[in-house]
């Protein structure tokens, strides 16, 4: 009888093309688990916004904190210069205090003076007047005794002329004495001028001092308040601190909790093999075209390991599930043209190679009996058959094992 059978190159290169092939696992999920690990999922995404909202205000109230230093550095700033002017004016006002001290001083001394100055005007205006009330009331008798009188004429003449001293004596010490009270009286004046000048600038500057202590005191506020708003940020940025913490130690024990329930129901809903002996895998015959194990390659030649059985069938005929399982794999290999590959389980795989066409897909479970694909030639073949293998844990294994 002609041979027909598949080739598979090398046993390296098939070896390496089946572990390839081998995807995750396929489970069924259990729908109260698979619930809770979305309701999880969705928690952990509603507590990831909340992360960033609360990150977004954390920024904000650092701003605000760091704006508010700023503001309290520029006050303090302020209010140094404030401190500097207010101890400068001070100054001012001590040593303005001290002139108007000596001033009073002055004045005090030059009331003293024109006092007496004006005692002794008096005490000359007095003798003045009286000389000169004499002076008028004996009027032309004085002068014709003094010229007429006893005595010589020039002694006469003497005392004419002492009478003319005594009168101009008398008309000086008045012009003085007007002209001594007068100045005596303006320089009075002019100390008193400036007394009140000093005064007054005491008082403005006082004035001054007052409006700078109600500033310094009304920007201390301010620094105080400015404190408090920077407390207050503080505090709420140590709450959201903490508040962050607690939603990633949320978040992360969510995370823990989805990842316990998928591995939980992956352990749960894994595949198991049961045990039970595989359908055959192509309905329509049971021709062995070439057995597993070793043997003269047919295209190749020389001695090589066969890691299945080919079952030689008519093109387009039904090949079934052997057992029942999930489809890994429902695609096209140079080498082994169009293969299926199914889990059942405990890591136990059947594959199905050289096939004309599928009728499963990758992800479909099926069971024993099920048509997934159909005779054909694809890939290293030399006429239409099922090469028909069987993988346990990673590794090929007689199909006869397996089949009943």
């Amino acid at each position: 009888m002609r041979i027909r059978c598949a080739v598979l190159g090398t046993l390296f290169f098939v070896s390496s093309l089946m572990a390839a092939a081998v995807p995750a696992l396929s489970v069924r999920a259990d729908e109260a688990t698979e619930q809770r690990i979305k309701e999880r999922e969705a928690q952990v995404a509603e507590q990831k916004k909340e992360r960033e909202s609360i990150q977004a205000s954390i920024s904000d109230l650092n701003r605000i904190k760091s704006d508010l230093e700023h503001q309290k550095e520029d006050l303090n700033n302020y209010v140094t210069q404030l401190d500097a002017n207010l101890t400068l004016i001070q100054g001012n006002i001590e040593k303005l205090r001290n002139d108007i001290a000596l001033k009073e001083e002055e004045i005090e001394v030059t009331t003293q003076e024109l006092a007496e100055a004006q005692a002794v005007q008096d005490a000359q205006y007095e003798a003045m007047k009286q000389r000169v009330r004499f002076m008028y009331e004996k009027g032309d008798r004085i002068t014709l005794e003094v010229l007429f009188g006893n005595g010589t004429f020039g002694e006469n003449l003497n005392k004419a002329h002492y009478i003319e001293k005594l009168s101009e004596y008398d008309r000086n010490m008045l012009e003085e004495y007007i002209q001594q009270k007068e100045l005596i009286a303006l320089t009075k004046e002019a100390l008193e001028e400036e007394q009140r000048t000093l005064e007054e600038t005491k008082e403005a500057l006082e004035e001054e001092e007052k409006n700078l202590e109600k500033l310094i005191t009304e920007k201390m506020a301010e620094i105080l308040g400015l404190n408090a708003d920077i407390s207050s940020k503080q505090d709420l940025i140590r709450a959201y601190e903490n508040s962050l913490a607690q939603r990633d130690a949320e978040i992360s024990a969510l995370e823990r909790a989805i990842s316990e329930d998928k591995a939980r129901l992956a352990a749960e809903n894994m595949r198991r093999y049961d045990g039970g002996m595989f359908t055959w895998p192509c309905p329509s015959t049971t021709v062995i075209t070439s057995d597993y194990g070793n043997r003269v390659h047919p295209i190749f030649g020389g001695t090589r390991f066969h890691s299945g059985i080919d079952i030689g069938g008519a093109y387009g005929a039904a090949i079934v599930a052997a057992y029942a399982g999930t489809v890994v794999a429902a695609s096209y290999n140079a080498s082994m043209g169009n293969y299926v590959m199914i889990d059942h389980g405990d890591n136990l795989y059947t594959i199905y190679m050289h096939c004309s066409s599928f009728s499963v897909s990758t992800g479909a479970n099926v069971n024993a009996g099920d048509r997934i694909a159909s005779v054909g030639a694809t890939g290293n073949a030399t006429g239409p058959h099922l090469h028909f293998s069987v993988r346990l844990n990673g590794a090929y294994v007689s199909p006869w094992n397996y089949l009943g």
